[in-house]
Parts: structure tokens; C-alpha cells; sequence
């Protein structure tokens, strides 16, 4: 699934393609994808609307419109594609906009698990999705004791709470053990059981692997890209996620992995004690 530093990467390779353009015809084929409002209201109310920035908040892209702001969830493996107007609709392209050059910018997702959302913009981060998510990995609001509150009553492993987007938004399963690693922190150490410290290494670890991380592009795992053409390279720098049975790259102890919450985790038995 991308994470911040993959729907980064996304914003900014689709920056320069469609900020500036008019939407002039929308066409929904799998409506599920539409979460609000609905699919009919949706291709309406995005037509005649022009893309004036692309950001991002938590692993969604926020396309500011006119009078609405197009919220994009790629869940895992949502990606967009630009075709001629008069091309066919492949199999698994489910949303297409008609832009005001003749280019037919589509969204496509072999899973159908992303959503989209048009949202009035007075109310893009005053209502659900994006109201109920927190800080941002680089906001200087995440401090130790903000961490330290949000977590200390949470009987759960620090890997599970860390995925909670209402923590802190955009990180996934990849940057979540890569991000346990630097903090030697085990994976499945009780939330409620970690210090003030312990909190202020996570929120130092997180800014040093995301950072670099978009740096690099986000991590291109199976079948993730940003868009055509475009791929990351921290996959390169993964110091622990995918690497079963190499070495630790800081003691050279076999990595381990276990499963905690349903998720792969990957961890150094001797750096996470």
C-alpha cells in the first residue's frame, strides 16, 4: 500500500501534467470507488473544475478545485494513467477525467479498493476523511508528550498503534519496521509500556526514514508506482522490511519475521531487544 512518501512521490509526477487544466467530462465505471458524494453527484459537481494544486495529508492526495477539493485514497495498488481521449477503457480503469488539453487522465486500480472523495472546500479538513487523521510525520505539533498521551493507555504492540492514521498520518507497514528498527524499539513491545524517550526516538526515527524516503521516491514494492514510469529507490535502503533471514545490517543477527496484527513485521532480535 503507499505510504507518505509514495503518494508524495504521486503529487508531484502528476503535478506538472494536470495543475492549470480544466476537467471537462468525468466518467465513473466502478462506483464504489466514488465514497462522496454519490457516483452521479460526483461526475456533475468535478466537471468545469479546474486543478490549482495537488498535496497531500496522510496517504491522500488532495487535489484543490475550484469550489471543491478532490480527495484520493490509492489504497494498494491505485495508480493513474494518461491516454488520447479516443482510447479504449482497460480493464481496470474505473474513473476518467477529460481534461481541457484532449487528455484523458485516468484512475486505475486492479484491486478496486481506492476511493475518492469531493468535498466543498471550506470543509476538505472539517470533516471525515481527512478531520480524523493526525499530525503529519515533520508537524511540530508531534511531540513526545502528544505520543506519549495518544499511546500510553493502549494495550496493543507499538507496530499496530503506529498503522492507527489518527496517531500520526501516512505511515504504513514498510516505514512502520523500518522506523521500529532505528528506534530499537521491538515490534511487539506494549504501546502503554513505552517512556517519554521511547516516544522521542519513534518521532526522530520517523522523520530521519520518511524524509529520506521522499528523498528517494518512496519504496517500489510489487506492483507499486507513482504513475507510468515513474519508480522509487528506497527499496535500496530497507534496513529490515523484506529481509528474513539476512543479516542486521548494525550486528549482522539473523532478521527475523513474525506477524502482529496481521501484518508482516521484520525485526533484529538482538538491535530491538
Amino acid at each position: 500500500m503507499p505510504e507518505k512518501p509514495e503518494v508524495i512521490t504521486v503529487a508531484r509526477s502528476l503535478d506538472a501534467k494536470i495543475v492549470g487544466k480544466k476537467i471537462v467530462d468525468c466518467h465513473v465505471f466502478w462506483n464504489r470507488i466514488i465514497a462522496a458524494p454519490s457516483s452521479l453527484e460526483f461526475q456533475k459537481k468535478v466537471v468545469e473544475q479546474v486543478v490549482h494544486s495537488i498535496s497531500t495529508r496522510g496517504k491522500f492526495l488532495v487535489l484543490e478545485l475550484d469550489d471543491y477539493s478532490l480527495l484520493i485514497h490509492l489504497r494498494m495498488e491505485g495508480k493513474f494513467l494518461f491516454r488520447e481521449k479516443d482510447d479504449p477503457i482497460g480493464k481496470h480503469e474505473h474513473v476518467e477525467f477529460l481534461l481541457d488539453d484532449g487528455t484523458s487522465f485516468r484512475y486505475h486500480d486492479v484491486r478496486k479498493f481506492g476511493k475518492m472523495y469531493l468535498i466543498p472546500m471550506e470543509d476538505t479538513y472539517r470533516v471525515k476523511p481527512l478531520s480524523e487523521l493526525g499530525y503529519e510525520y515533520n508537524d511540530n505539533r508531534l511531540t513526545q508528550k502528544y505520543l506519549y498521551d495518544k499511546i500510553h493507555n493502549k494495550n496493543l504492540p507499538i507496530k499496530t498503534v503506529l498503522l492507527d492514521q489518527s496517531i500520526i498520518a501516512g505511515i504504513g507497514n514498510i516505514y512502520d519496521n523500518e522506523i521500529l528498527f532505528l528506534s530499537k524499539i521491538k515490534p511487539d513491545k506494549k504501546a502503554c509500556k513505552l517512556s517519554l524517550k521511547d516516544c522521542q526516538r519513534i518521532i526522530d526515527s520517523s522523520q530521519i526514514v520518511l524524509t529520506k524516503a521522499i528523498a528517494l521516491g518512496g519504496t517500489t514494492i510489487r506492483s507499486f508506482t507513482s504513475s507510468e514510469g515513474v519508480h522509487g529507490l528506497f527499496q535500496n535502503e530497507l534496513m529490515v522490511h523484506g529481509k528474513n533471514g539476512e543479516p542486521c545490517p548494525e550486528c549482522g543477527e539473523i532478521i527475523l519475521k513474525s506477524q502482529i496484527g496481521g501484518r508482516g513485521t521484520y525485526y533484529c532480535p538482538k538491535c530491538q531487544k
